[in-house]
């Protein structure tokens, strides 16, 4: 579904990635692991079009992603729920998922993709009319997850759902993204909680300093030493 092939990204002349290469297939949970740093989150942002790709080439679903826009990159079937939720405090919950289906023209599907929703994140439905800034992080995270699934993806791509939540709402949250996953939805997932996401993932990489250093099964990367010492604590 995704391809990498020998991508160098990053920030104007700074390049964040290096021969970046990796693929996801349709149905996997992919895990991206690595340290602060290590270019995980540059990673999505170059596969969503919000950074720019310096050398090689992404292709999704067949199409080279290079001369499309951001906006483009929605349409084709890719949605991105960043690091840090980034919902808009003064929308509501309901502004807020309206603008994750801002492509969406049909009322009755939009009122169906809701009802999705409502069943995935039944707190959702219960603080409709309510600020988005006034949600806990919990529910916070839950609204910026919803939002991207508003797209309809093929892909998502989650950028540390975990960040910041007590161990309770991290159970529920990855409980979640294994529903959306067999619900038919594939997904690249940045996780500084290693131990949690390669539970879930089906395969994953590691990255240090912009380049991946292993690729393996979610199984064997949880028993591997190296990444046992290195993430998941010995």
């Amino acid at each position: 579904m995704l391809t990498l092939d020998h991508v160098d990204a990053g920030y104007g002349q700074r390049r964040c990635l290096t021969d970046m290469s990796l693929e996801v297939r349709q149905g996997e949970i992919v895990a991206l692991l690595g340290a602060n740093g290590a270019g995980k989150t540059t990673t999505l942002m170059a596969i969503s079009g919000l950074v720019a790709v310096l050398r090689g080439a992404i292709t999704f679903d067949g199409t080279p992603l290079g001369q499309h826009t951001a906006a483009e990159i929605v349409g084709l079937g890719i949605s991105h729920v960043p690091e840090g939720r980034r919902v808009l405090p003064r929308l509501t919950v309901l502004e807020n998922l309206e603008l994750g289906a801002y492509r969406q023209s049909d009322r009755a599907e939009f009122r169906r993709d809701l009802e999705r929703m409502d069943a995935l994140f039944p707190i959702l439905a219960q603080r409709r009319r309510q600020l988005a800034g006034t949600l806990s992080g919990g529910e916070q995270q839950m609204l910026a997850m919803a939002r991207g699934l508003m797209a309809r993806p093929k892909l998502l791509l989650l950028d540390e759902p975990s960040l910041g939540l007590a161990p309770k709402l991290v159970a529920a949250i990855f409980q979640t993204i294994q529903r959306i996953n067999g619900e038919g939805v594939t997904l690249l997932l940045v996780e500084q909680n290693a131990s949690m996401a390669l539970q879930i993932a089906h395969r994953g990489y590691v990255l240090e300093a912009g380049r991946i250093v292993l690729a393996d099964t979610a199984e064997r990367l949880a028993a591997n030493p190296q990444v046992k010492a290195a993430y998941l604590g010995g």
